[in-house]
């Protein structure tokens, strides 16, 4: 990929875990009880014939990693987990009671923070709790997230005995400086005990997470973490760019200076080399960030077109409702979102009131619906069309004409009612999304809102 492309497309844009993206949200007037509306209709209509998500955010960490931009609260004293998960179970009745039918479960992922900060007892506490008034469909997907310096057999078997098949290590990278950098040290062979393990007591997906980008890493630095990742094959790997937004996450992402991060050409070639590193080893790459041996059901996903992306990240099923529990989760009922309050105490606050702890959100107008169609279809499938009526809106001949440059460029192509990225294009498919994302299109924000997308 040549440095003028990387300069030319490397500017400010979301990844597209929705659409309409969170700053672009009904901010100010944001109505709960239109949105309970909205979830209740969507999940009568879905829920037993594909079953609903559930997404559990568990914040605790025992230390900050410095790269990482995620809600958390650090601390060692475990003795928060117990009121944690009393509060989750909380909120989910809450929704037992909103729903009033039985949910059937298709996917439950664990996410945060740390889920193994959690006891094994606690974690099959939580799970059973769920399930007390509640059902698993048919071919469920469960998955939870596991740091590998504190993920013990225990967890592993008390997640698996619940139903989780699926577990995702964040390896980040394997050069000491890096880790040092980010607060994350983290030796291989824990990296090693930890997926063995996984694979030995039956999970049939396990994943890494690599971040290119990070603080003082090189290219050399990617190739070998990706050596080391060899040795292991993980069935998945998300290797993605560090999302550098420390205006937004606060100082968690100050622990370096800028200077000390690689140049947007440097991490170009840092994905290039681990790109093609992965392809050598068997790897497919999949939608934004995504790679997938053929053996892996996301991969098999994408050859059925299947695959789906929601604030989970990429799935290899789509449900209408995901609900999201925990504080700052965020909600889909397909036809708007709605995201919990950021801190701890308000959380409580509000559960202790019986008040669903929701504070911002969006429901999603005709167009919303039709341009969120459009930037899935890009992001999952590398491809949309318009061909019919329900596809089609007045912008589209000045989406296609903002487009007009990266079809020059050889990055897209435009056909009577299609548009495809090209696999010189893989890299740039948020530029693309950008286009047709209307929001964004029609706003002058005064400040950076999102990471640079190269």
């Amino acid at each position: 990929m040549s440095n003028y492309l990387i300069n030319k497309y490397n500017v400010a844009g979301p990844r597209y875990t929705s659409y309409p993206t969170v700053p672009y949200w009904d901010l100010g007037n944001f109505s709960i009880e239109e949105y309970k509306k909205s979830l209740k209709r969507s999940f009568s209509e879905s829920n037993q014939s594909e079953g609903i998500s559930l997404y559990l955010h568990l914040p605790f960490c025992e230390s900050l990693c410095t790269f990482c931009g995620c809600n958390k609260r650090i601390t060692k004293r475990h003795e928060v987990e117990s009121p944690y998960i009393n509060a989750i179970l909380d909120e989910w009745e809450m929704y037992l009671e909103l729903l009033e039918e039985k949910p059937v479960i298709k996917e439950i992922h664990l996410g945060g923070g740390t889920p193994t900060f959690f006891s094994p007892e606690n974690l099959k506490l939580l799970i059973q709790g769920l399930f007390k008034n509640a059902t698993k469909a048919e071919g469920f997907d469960f998955s939870f997230e596991g740091h590998p310096n504190n993920t013990q057999k225990g967890h592993l078997e008390a997640l698996y005995e619940a139903g989780f098949k699926r577990v995702s290590y964040g390896v980040q990278d394997y050069n000491m400086t890096v880790q040092q950098a980010i607060h994350r040290i983290q030796p291989f062979v824990n990296v090693k005990k930890a997926t063995e393990l996984a694979r030995e007591i039956g999970y049939t997906s396990v994943g890494h997470d690599i971040i290119f980008g990070l603080p003082f890493q090189t290219v050399e630095h990617i190739r070998t973490t990706i050596e080391k990742t060899k040795e292991l094959m993980p069935d998945r790997i998300a290797f993605y760019s560090y999302a550098h937004v420390p205006w937004i996450k606060g100082n968690g992402q100050r622990g370096f200076n800028e200077e000390d991060l690689p140049t947007a050409d440097v991490k170009r070639e840092m994905y290039e080399t681990g790109k093609k590193m992965l392809a050598e080893a068997g790897y497919v790459e999949i939608g934004m960030d995504h790679f997938a041996l053929r053996s892996d059901s996301l991969y098999k996903a994408v050859e059925e077109k299947k695959m789906h992306r929601n604030f989970m990240g990429y799935t290899h099923s789509k449900t209408k409702v995901m609900i999201g529990l925990g504080v700052s989760a965020i909600s889909d009922s397909w036809s708007g979102f709605a995201q919990n309050v950021k801190t701890l105490e308000e959380y409580y606050e509000l559960l202790e009131k019986r008040e669903f702890p929701l504070y911002r959100g969006h429901i999603l107008t005709e167009e919303d619906e039709k341009l969120r169609k459009h930037i899935l279809n890009l992001m999952c499938n590398l491809e949309t069309s318009w061909e019919d009526e329900s596809s089609y809106f007045p912008e589209l001949p000045d989406v296609l004409i903002r487009l007009k440059e990266m079809e020059s460029d050889g990055l897209i192509e435009i056909e009577k009612d299609r548009l495809i990225i090209k696999e010189e294009g893989r890299p740039f498919v948020r530029n693309v999304c950008m286009a047709f994302d209307l929001l964004l299109q029609r706003s002058k924000p005064e400040t950076q809102l999102f990471s640079m997308t190269v």
